[in-house]
């Protein structure tokens, strides 16, 4: 009843009619599709992402018997010049009109910083800076809704929406159907609330719970060069445990999308393979 995918640039470097019959062969029934990334020979600009384009990836994606989970466009909508942040709608209206025909039902992003290097910085956790983001936010929501397509936020410890009560101040403050969350557990813990994690979780799920379109799994290690959690494969790290989110997707979130993240080709099977026995059991 869960739909575990992988995120495709975490896999072999091979043309994508090539790669999706590797990524079947592994096990994998999704994908979280980031064009610029995972297609790098061809362009990804808005004028790029025509009709026939979509088309052809969905009859490939279809053939192998792969979903497209999520068409990922991971931009800065907080971005303090205007001019930017303008270019980085027309991309979300794009791949938003893109994901609809492609058959994929979401386009994800996380909720940016507050300056040019997308870095964090203690503005990320002012209001002014939430204000900016859901502003700037709130027309590719409406866009969303013209086509159909769900925009899921992931929430992220050092970015502008960084925990649950933050998320759904985003949420309520929109106010569409079309607006949801990409949770990834991992990416809500830094190393103030690591030791916390169970804590973290139970009030992600009691406060963003209904709303939660897809999942992301991977690990993390407390070896980060600047003092941060280092991202890695799940199972490869510190995490361990998974059974409070695999449960709450087992219980509530029949065949939701999971996809893995921060995989390598070499150990992604066993990465599959560690949540899905936790996923059995719990």
């Amino acid at each position: 009843m869960i739909q575990f995918g992988l995120r495709l640039h975490d896999a072999e470097q091979l043309p994508m009619e090539q790669l999706l019959p590797l990524v079947k062969e592994k096990g994998f029934t999704s994908a979280h599709l980031a064009l610029s990334k995972a297609m790098k020979e061809y362009p990804c600009d808005p004028s790029a992402l025509t009709p026939g384009y979509a088309l052809y990836l969905r009859h490939l994606f279809e053939k192998n018997g792969i979903d497209v989970a999520v068409l990922g466009n991971y931009l800065n909508l907080a971005h303090p010049d205007p001019d930017a942040v303008k270019d980085m709608q027309e991309k979300y209206y794009a791949h938003i009109r893109f994901a609809s025909l492609l058959g994929c039902g979401m386009v994800g992003t996380e909720t940016g910083a507050p300056n040019p290097e997308y870095k964090f910085c203690p503005e990320c956790r002012s209001d002014k800076a939430l204000i900016t983001f859901i502003k700037n936010l709130k027309p590719v929501v409406r866009c969303a809704e013209q086509y159909g397509v769900t925009v899921a936020i992931e929430p992220v410890a050092r970015h502008i929406v960084y925990d649950a009560k933050r998320a759904r101040l985003v949420l309520d403050e929109i106010g569409s159907h079309n607006l949801q969350i990409l949770l990834d557990p991992v990416n809500m813990l830094s190393m103030d609330n690591v030791d916390r994690r169970e804590e973290v979780f139970a009030e992600t799920i009691e406060l963003l719970g209904k709303d939660v379109a897809m999942i992301h799994f991977k690990d993390f290690l407390r070896q980060d060069a600047d003092g941060q959690l280092k991202a890695c494969g799940a199972g490869q790290g510190e995490m361990g445990d998974y059974s409070t989110i695999l449960r709450f997707a087992k219980q509530e979130k029949p065949f939701v999308f999971a996809t893995l993240e921060n995989a390598t080709p070499e150990n992604a099977v066993a990465c599959r393979e560690f949540l899905q026995k936790q996923y059995d059991n719990c």
